[in-house]
C-alpha cells in the first residue's frame, strides 16, 4: 500500500498552492491526486482557447444542475476545470480579489483571523504584478503573474468611456481602493499566456522527490476512524487501490466535490446519510449546504461594424486568419482575448438605498454573444452580462439516491430570494443606460437580447427567468464558521470532529466574495497551508 505524509485531493486553484507549500519540505511526501489529465494544451495555454474548453469533457467536468424551480425549472450548467490547475485552467483569467468589506464580512461572521488587514499580505506575497500597480494594494515578488491584456479591442476601451457617460469612473486597479467603476481587466498571463494554480505553483516543483502527482485518478471515499482518517480509497483506469497517510488529508477538490468526498465518507446531515444507507461516521449537518454563485444575465447587440472581435468577410483577411502569426511571433491579435475583456462594478438604486457597495458586476465581451444559445454566430457586436454580486439565494449540493456515492445533486435555488430578482433585474437597465451612451452611436445595432420589446420590471424578470445563467463562481458548501451549520473551523480549516481533516478551497468561504473567485481561492490554500506548517512546527 503506498503511503504518504500529507494527501491533497484535488489539483486545482487550491491543490496546486498546498502541494507546493507542503512539498517545500524534503522531510515529508505529499501526493497531489487530480482526477483530470495535466492540462498542457495550446487550448489551455492560449487565451482565446477558452473557446474550445467549456464543455470539453476532457476538461471540464460538465456538471449539470437539477430543475431551477424559479428559472422555469430549467437545468444550467455548471462548468469546472478538469485539469491539473482546475478551474484556473479554463477560466477567463481575470484577476480579482473581492473587497474589504466582503472579508470584514467574513470576520463578523466569527472566522477571525480572515479580515481584509488580514487576508491583504497573502494576496500581496503571492502576486507578481507586472503592471507597477500601488505596492500598496500589490506584491511584486510571488509566482502569481499579473498582468494588461496584450491586445484588447478597441470596443473595450468604448464600454468603458460609455460608462463614464453613465457615472461611472475610469478604474484602472479593481483590487486596490474601490471596486466602483469600469475598466479593462488585468488577467492572470504571462506574456499573452495563460497563468494557472498549476504554471505558477505546482509546475515549477513538480520534478521535487517527495512529490507524487497523481493524475487522472479520483478518490471514492475516505477512510475514517473515529477522529482520524487513516487514509483513502482511489480509483485509476477502473482500478480500486488504497492509499495510507501518516498526518493528513486535505480535501481541495472544490465547492462540487469536496462535499462529495465527504458526504461519501460518512461526514454529513446523519437523516440524509441514513436514507442513503451512509454510516454516518460524523453528524456535520453543514456539508453541502450554503451553495452560493453570481446569477447572470445578457445583453447583446448585433453591428454591423466590424470593429469587434468576429468573423466575416471583412475580417477574415487582416483578423482571421493572421491571428496564430500575430500571436507566436508577437503575442498580438486575436489570439490573446480572454473574451471577457472589460468590466466592471456598479451600484443600482438597491444599493444606493441601503448604503452598501457595488451590488452588480460587469462582464464585457467585444463579440456578438449568440441570443439563441449556439455556441458560434457569424458576425459582430457587442455584449454586455451583469451579475448579483451577493445573492441571498443559497442552494446545495447532495449527493445521488443512486448508490453510486460519486454523483452529485446541484441545486443553485436561483431567484429564490426576491431580493436577487430586483437587483438583477436594476443590473440590466444599468447595462443598457451604459449601451445607450453616445459612446456607442458609431457601433450601433439591434440589441438581440432581451430585445427591444422587453422594457417594463416584468418583462425583464421573465427575460431572465428564461436566460439567466452563472458567471461560475460556486462557493460555501462547507463554510467556514463556529455557528451549527459551519464545516470547518476558521483558525484550523480542520472539518468539524476530525482531527488530521482539512478543507482548502471556495467550498469554505461563507459568503460570496464580490467578484472572480479564483484569487480568492488561491489565497484560501496559502493561508491553509501555513496552518498546517504552523501546526507541524508547534509539535
Amino acid at each position: 500500500m503506498d503511503t504518504f505524509d500529507y494527501i491533497v485531493v484535488g489539483g486545482g486553484s487550491a491543490g496546486c498552492v498546498v502541494a507546493n507549500r507542503l512539498s517545500a519540505d524534503p522531510d515529508v511526501s505529499v501526493c497531489l491526486i487530480e482526477a483530470g489529465g495535466n492540462g498542457k494544451s495550446p487550448w489551455v495555454s492560449i487565451p482565446a482557447g477558452i473557446f474550445g474548453l467549456y464543455g470539453n469533457k476532457k476538461y471540464d467536468y460538465s456538471f449539470v444542475t437539477v430543475p431551477q424551480k424559479h428559472l422555469c425549472n430549467r437545468v444550467m450548467d455548471v462548468n469546472r476545470g478538469k485539469a491539473l490547475g482546475g478551474s484556473s485552467a479554463i477560466n477567463s483569467m481575470v484577476y480579482m480579489r473581492g473587497n474589504r468589506n466582503d472579508y470584514d464580512g467574513w470576520a463578523a461572521l466569527g472566522c477571525e483571523g480572515w479580515s481584509y488587514d488580514e487576508v491583504l499580505p497573502v494576496f500581496k506575497n503571492m502576486e507578481a504584478n507586472q503592471i507597477g500597480q500601488s505596492a500598496e494594494y500589490h506584491g511584486f515578488e510571488g509566482e502569481l503573474s499579473v498582468s494588461e491584456q496584450q491586445d484588447a479591442n478597441s470596443v473595450g476601451k468604448v464600454f468603458v468611456a460609455a460608462g463614464q457617460v453613465a457615472g461611472l469612473p475610469e478604474n484602472t486597479d479593481f483590487n486596490g481602493p474601490s471596486q466602483l467603476g469600469l475598466g479593462i481587466y488585468n488577467v492572470k498571463q504571462n506574456r499573452g499566456q495563460r497563468v494557472s494554480s498549476y504554471t505558477a505553483f505546482l509546475q515549477p516543483v513538480e520534478n521535487r522527490s517527495n512529490l507524487t502527482i497523481m493524475t487522472h485518478t479520483q478518490v471514492l471515499e475516505l477512510d475514517i476512524v473515529d477522529q482520524k482518517v487513516l487514509g483513502l480509497t482511489i480509483e485509476k483506469a477502473g482500478v480500486k487501490q488504497p492509499l495510507q497517510c501518516k498526518k493528513e488529508v486535505i480535501l481541495c477538490a472544490g465547492t462540487i466535490l469536496s462535499p462529495r468526498i465527504l458526504l461519501a465518507s460518512g461526514i454529513g446531515n446523519r437523516d440524509e446519510l441514513d436514507q442513503l444507507g451512509i454510516d454516518c461516521k460524523h453528524h456535520v449537518p453543514g456539508v453541502g449546504e450554503n451553495l452560493q454563485d453570481h446569477i447572470d444575465s445578457m445583453v447583446t447587440v448585433r453591428s454591423a461594424k466590424a470593429e469587434s472581435i468576429g468573423v466575416s468577410l471583412k475580417t477574415l483577411l487582416p483578423h482571421v486568419l493572421p491571428a496564430p502569426l500575430k500571436y507566436f511571433l508577437g503575442r498580438k491579435g486575436w489570439w490573446t482575448t480572454n473574451y471577457v475583456e472589460a468590466g466592471g462594478f456598479a451600484k443600482t438604486k438597491l444599493a444606493e438605498a441601503d448604503k452598501t457597495d457595488a451590488d452588480v458586476q460587469f462582464h464585457f465581451t467585444p463579440l456578438y454573444r449568440s441570443h439563441r444559445g449556439k455556441k458560434f454566430e457569424w458576425g459582430h457586436g457587442y455584449s454586455v452580462f451583469t451579475c448579483v454580486l451577493r445573492p441571498l439565494s443559497k442552494g446545495s449540493v447532495k449527493l445521488a439516491n443512486d448508490g453510486s456515492r460519486r454523483n452529485v445533486e446541484i441545486d443553485y435555488n436561483f431567484f429564490a430570494h426576491s431580493h436577487d430578482q430586483q437587483t438583477l433585474v436594476e443590473g440590466v437597465k444599468k447595462a443598457r443606460q451604459i449601451l445607450a451612451s453616445s459612446e456607442f452611436d458609431h457601433l450601433r445595432g439591434e440589441e438581440m437580447a432581451p430585445g427591444k420589446e422587453v422594457q417594463t420590471d416584468a418583462q425583464i424578470l421573465e427575460y431572465l427567468r428564461r436566460t439567466a445563467s452563472t458567471v461560475y463562481h460556486p462557493v460555501g458548501t462547507c463554510k467556514m464558521g463556529t455557528d451549527a451549520m459551519a464545516v470547518v473551523h476558521p483558525g484550523t480549516l480542520k472539518v468539524t470532529g476530525m482531527d488530521n481533516l482539512r478543507v482548502m478551497d471556495a467550498s469554505i468561504m461563507p459568503r460570496l466574495t464580490s467578484g472572480n473567485t479564483s484569487a480568492p481561492t488561491m489565497m484560501i490554500a496559502e493561508r491553509g497551508a501555513a496552518m498546517v506548517l504552523a501546526e507541524q512546527q508547534g509539535q
